[in-house]
């Protein structure tokens, strides 16, 4: 059998988002490179992808794209996408490993499973690595966390594995929420995250700690109301999917919502920022 291979480039290129709506295609499998994503095929068409990448590029989380269509001999896909992912150590304590890869934790290091399937949020892409790196500043014992936007589940487990005492997880995308519970059951935090199929408006919590979004600056403005409604009076907000060129807008909202500025990270082009709640 031949295969088709497409390569996908993106301004932003956001793997997680891209891989999010390529995997509702019937595609065999995504492999994420340097600057671009490889999706596998035997009957999806160049076109079914052009359109289902134009609709981001209608609702303006894509400035523009490009695919590129090869024939190939038939592999295992899945055994090669297993193949290239790896143990991922984001901090000297944080550590990301899928199921099938072999990793010991030493003393005090904290090991995050995540088999990412067709979610959001492998640890892979500077986003996600950066909230991490924020959570494991921010995040005291006993505190609760709002993940919005939760993907694989990853932030909201890292924060319960580093001491907050509970968290609401929401995603719109079935997949993300199936595989979300998927990944708190091999991770053993079911019992503190209650992961939600819904969007933000119908979370009525008002009193978190710290609120957590990894997603597009489009959204974060869209819904920075909502989203300043829920943090605590002195409560903190860890803000990514950004790139630096979006900084000065976000800051902006959320300056004129009370919120104070903590400090920003940057890796490559990527931004993650935090916040406080000051009223």
């Amino acid at each position: 059998m031949i295969y088709k291979e497409f390569i996908v480039t993106a301004e932003p290129f956001i793997p997680d988002i891209l891989s999010g709506v390529l995997w509702n295609l019937n595609i065999s499998g995504i492999s994420e490179e340097v600057n671009c994503l490889k999706v596998f095929s035997d009957s999806v068409s160049k076109n079914d992808i052009e359109l289902i990448l134009n609709d981001l590029l209608n609702n303006k989380m894509l400035f523009s794209f490009t695919v590129e269509e090869n024939f190939l001999e038939d592999k295992n896909w899945n055994a090669e996408w297993e193949k290239n992912r790896d143990i991922i150590r984001v901090t000297d304590r944080i550590i990301i490993k899928p199921t099938f890869k072999e990793y010991i934790a030493k003393e005090n290091e904290i090991v995050l499973i995540i088999d990412p399937k067709m979610s959001f949020g492998t640890g892979e892409h500077q986003t996600t690595k950066m909230m991490l790196q924020l959570e494991e500043k921010y995040i005291k014992g006993g505190m609760k966390v709002l993940d919005i936007g939760t993907g694989t589940g990853i932030l909201a487990i890292a924060a319960i594995k580093l001491g907050a005492s509970t968290a609401v997880a929401n995603d719109i995308d079935e997949w993300c929420y199936e595989n979300g519970i998927e990944n708190s059951a091999l991770n053993s935090t079911t019992e503190q995250i209650d992961f939600r199929i819904c969007t933000l408006d119908k979370i009525e919590e008002n009193n978190f700690d710290i609120i957590i979004a990894n997603i597009q600056k489009n959204v974060l403005i869209e819904l920075a109301d909502e989203i300043s409604s829920r943090v605590k009076l002195n409560g903190v907000l860890l803000l990514s999917g950004l790139l630096h060129i979006d900084e000065k807008d976000v800051l902006e909202i959320y300056s004129s919502l009370g919120f104070i500025f903590s400090e920003t990270i940057r890796m490559d082009e990527w931004i993650a920022i935090a916040l406080r709640n000051r009223g």
